[in-house]
């Protein structure tokens, strides 16, 4: 992959009107599920990211016909539960860890084998999170030592349901029990023991599958799906990503004289944690046009500038904002006072190790953050001049963070590896100086 270089200029305000592109989330979930449901589902909103066309090559691989994408749209002829055929080859998921995650729990019911391979950034991340319960469920998985991938998988046409309780909160690891669960005899149980984003569950329900969660306790929840149904398909309208937005929320937040609108936002509850967190660090936030496609909540989001102040964020709320943590970390630098994060040790296996890379850059641009092993302390509100160079160890969420900080920066940021911006947000760039940022992009000579 070649090496793109953002260069951005410090300061900058923000306004005028956007849409972001669609949710990554529903995007890979459309694919999986529309692939082995029976009908032919029409996706619009489709994010066009290297992640998501990770997952579409992938069920092409395995003899779905799918046209597209054409400008957000997408055509899927399901082939229903049984009707997957061997792929020719590895399965490549790229950059992907749901591509990889969720993709092994529908091949754990299926009656040929495959393999799995990713990125070097991808074949670090943990995997035995899934290979323990599918070994349990009657798959056959191999991988590196410590789970590691590549992993080749032999799946089996009778996969045994399990109850299964999440030894940690993981959207991801609960959507792959699920989905071999719609392979498995009897009914699958899945106890995650902190809220985590429910779009697969939504999805489910959205293409006829019954599927019930039900509350434990304050935070446990069990979900709940019996196997061997079918999946009705239909239309998917996908909304704008609210990771990819959470960028802007705190671009507008920090920038004084912003105000911005992000359109058509998907206020999934369990991924609005950025909102929550924001608010209570005095951000001026507000909802407009509040409405639901697909089973899923939108709203445009208003930001404007505020005074920013630092909090103990509350650890309830760190799974509902796992993603966005990278730029939340540039509102504490811009925020008056202390902002603490703990319970957020899972940052460590992210893309990169979210903790550590982003101490070193808010450090690079003379922000006090200290790392802690599951979190940060964050000193706002003071920085020394200098010119810095960050390195997001190809993590894209690194890159579109640090970008963001310039704005209170007092000079120029130059950040390296940016490539990997486009599997979650093609056309950053564009949009960010669209709106008021100063971003160059270059090829640079390895």
């Amino acid at each position: 992959m070649k090496n793109i270089r953002f260069i951005i200029q410090p300061g900058g305000s923000l306004t005028g009107t956007i849409r972001v592109p669609g949710d990554k989330s529903i995007s890979h979930r459309s694919i999986m599920l529309g692939s082995i449901a029976e009908g032919t589902t029409s996706v619009t909103g489709f994010l066009e990211g290297d992640d998501s066309l990770a997952t579409l090559k992938a069920f092409q691989a395995m003899g779905v016909k799918i046209d597209g994408p054409h400008q957000g749209k997408v055509i899927i002829e399901g082939v229903g539960l049984k009707g997957l055929k061997a792929p020719s080859h590895a399965l490549n998921m790229g950059n992907s860890g749901t591509s990889m995650r969720l993709l092994s729990g529908i091949l754990a019911g299926q009656d040929f084998s495959c393999e799995l391979t990713g990125d070097a950034s991808l074949s670090k991340r943990p995997m035995k999170r899934v290979i323990d319960p599918l070994t349990q469920m009657g798959a056959t998985i191999a991988s590196e030592d410590k789970g590691l991938p590549p992993l080749k998988i032999q799946g089996s046409p009778k996969l045994k349901a399990i109850d299964y309780t999440l030894p940690m909160a993981s959207a991801q690891v609960k959507s792959c029990v699920l989905l071999a669960g719609l392979y498995a005899d009897g009914v699958t149980r899945v106890i995650e023991p902190a809220p985590t984003r429910d779009h697969t569950e939504r999805m489910l329900r959205g293409f006829g599958y019954e599927v019930q969660s039900e509350a434990l306790d304050k935070l446990a929840t069990r979900v709940t799906l019996k196997g061997g149904g079918k999946l009705k398909a239909g239309p998917i309208d996908v909304p704008s990503d609210i990771s990819s937005a959470a960028f802007y929320m705190v671009a507008a937040s920090i920038a004084p004289g912003s105000d911005l609108l992000i359109q058509h936002v998907g206020l999934n509850p369990t991924r609005t944690g950025i909102i929550d967190i924001l608010r209570l660090m005095g951000a001026d936030l507000t909802l407009e046009n509040e409405h639901e496609v697909g089973g899923e909540p939108v709203a445009d989001v208003r930001v404007r500038y505020a005074k920013l102040k630092g909090i103990q964020i509350p650890e309830a709320l760190v799974p509902l904002a796992i993603d966005e943590f990278p730029v939340l970390f540039v509102a504490a630098s811009a925020a008056e006072g202390t902002t603490v994060l703990t319970g957020a040790e899972e940052l460590r296996v992210k893309e990169s190790d979210r903790i550590q890379v982003m101490a070193d850059a808010l450090q690079a641009i003379g922000v006090d953050a200290q790392p802690t092993e599951d979190g940060m302390i964050i000193k706002g509100g003071q920085q020394v001049p200098q010119k810095s160079k960050i390195i997001s160890h190809h993590d894209h969420r690194i890159s579109m963070a640090m970008t963001v900080a310039a704005l209170t920066a007092v000079a120029p940021i130059e950040i390296e590896d940016c490539a990997n911006v486009n599997t979650s947000f093609p056309g950053f760039v564009e949009l960010a100086n669209s709106v008021g940022l100063k971003v160059v992009a270059q090829e640079a000579s390895e």
